[in-house]
């Protein structure tokens, strides 16, 4: 019997393959396992990154926390003064001004301080 579309299949299957080196066990080298396994972890990588930028965020805000609370006001009176004084910085950014230039997020935490005095 003639084998029309064995270069496809193989094609097919080595890229898969490729995508399973370094697997452990049977999971490597034996088709049924290989497919199931590069499926599952296919989908796990996508979980993840959709993951990473929540644990980035949690991270940003973590360490403007730890900033502000070094010049006596909590996180969320740092972002709601902020806020009300139009100061649009994403916490990105505020993270990094926290760690690089203590000199700039001082004066971001006198605005805070000052809009929240105002409105109080």
């Amino acid at each position: 019997m003639r084998i029309k579309s064995a270069v496809y299949t193989r094609q097919r299957k080595k890229k898969i393959f490729r995508f399973a080196k370094g697997y452990y066990a049977a999971k490597k080298n034996r088709w049924r396992m290989v497919k199931q396994q590069v499926e599952k972890s296919l989908a796990y990588s996508y979980v993840g990154r959709k993951d990473k930028k929540s644990n980035f965020r949690t991270l940003w805000i973590i360490r403007i926390n730890a900033a502000s609370r070094q010049h006596n006001i909590s996180y969320s009176s740092f972002m709601l003064g902020l806020k009300r004084s139009n100061v649009r910085i994403n916490r990105k950014l505020l993270s990094e001004i926290a760690i690089l230039d203590t000199v700039a997020f001082n004066k971001l935490v006198n605005i805070a301080k000052q809009s929240t005095l105002l409105t109080n």
